[in-house]
């Protein structure tokens, strides 16, 4: 169990990932524009071949999936700290260390079994 007052800071750490998170995806999107509409912009010139056209278009959806999935760790993490669950595994209920958790503070699982979803998962 996290003491209390390592659950703020946690807290408070998720929170700045967030928010630099969506500040960065607001960035990158163009404001209020959807990455779809800014891609669509930019890969409609005429000087770009179809292939130049599809490889940006494909990275701008792996970037957004990415980005996406990130915020998704960042909100379930702080959704286990409110629940008191924030620092055990998901899969083995054992702690995870402090320095994996500083590290990476979204983090759910422990090492061990990380890897192992890691390998069932490629």
């Amino acid at each position: 169990m996290i003491p209390q007052a390592q659950v703020q800071a946690y807290r408070e750490q998720l929170l700045a990932l967030r928010s630099a998170l969506l500040a960065q995806i607001s960035a990158q999107r163009g404001g209020s524009l959807s990455r779809v509409d800014v891609a669509a912009d930019h890969f409609m010139h005429a000087e770009d071949s179809h292939a130049q056209v599809t490889s940006q278009r494909d990275l701008e959806f792996a970037i957004n999936e990415r980005e996406t999935a990130e915020l998704a760790e960042l909100d379930a993490a702080l959704l286990r700290l409110d629940a008191g669950t924030y620092g055990v595994c998901i899969d083995c209920a054992a702690a995870i260390p402090e320095a994996r958790l500083k590290a990476m503070p979204e983090v759910q699982r422990c090492l061990p079994c990380q890897e192992k979803m890691e390998h069932r998962h490629p």
